[in-house]
């Protein structure tokens, strides 16, 4: 009985050292840097995009031309997005909006998955940092 509790009391500390931990759900973008050049837009034209960047779990910049892009940072992080194989969307319109829901893809068997569906979140025109 003595040991139970003895143990019970030393994993509080290591208990509260975890808590005091920042997550990896609220750890910062890795995007690189951009200057936002216009406001946010809720929709962008699907042929206006020729590429698309995964930067991190919650980033993803669409690209224009060049050093031009919509820069997305969704408002939850999307579990496996960074490390998986790209994304997918479904929708009727020529469009890609904010209310849009991404699906991970992670390669199975030879053959791509849907995994993890997330929220777009707002588009915002951006001028990427050049390197």
């Amino acid at each position: 009985m003595k040991l139970r509790s003895l143990l019970g009391l030393s994993l509080v500390p290591l208990a509260l050292a975890a808590c005091n931990q920042e997550g990896p759900e609220n750890a910062k973008p890795v995007a690189p840097a951009a200057k936002v050049v216009g406001a946010p837009e809720n929709c962008v034209q699907i042929p206006a995009f020729n590429q698309t960047i995964v930067r991190d779990d919650r980033t993803i910049d669409f690209i224009r031309s060049g050093s031009r892009a919509w820069r997305n940072t969704l408002p939850n992080r999307c579990p496996g997005l960074k490390n998986g194989d790209g994304f997918t969307y479904e929708t009727s319109l020529t469009q890609l909006c904010s209310t849009d829901i991404i699906y991970v893809l992670h390669r199975m068997g030879g053959s791509l998955q849907r995994g993890a569906g997330c929220g777009l979140g707002k588009f915002v025109p951006v001028e990427l940092e050049r390197r």
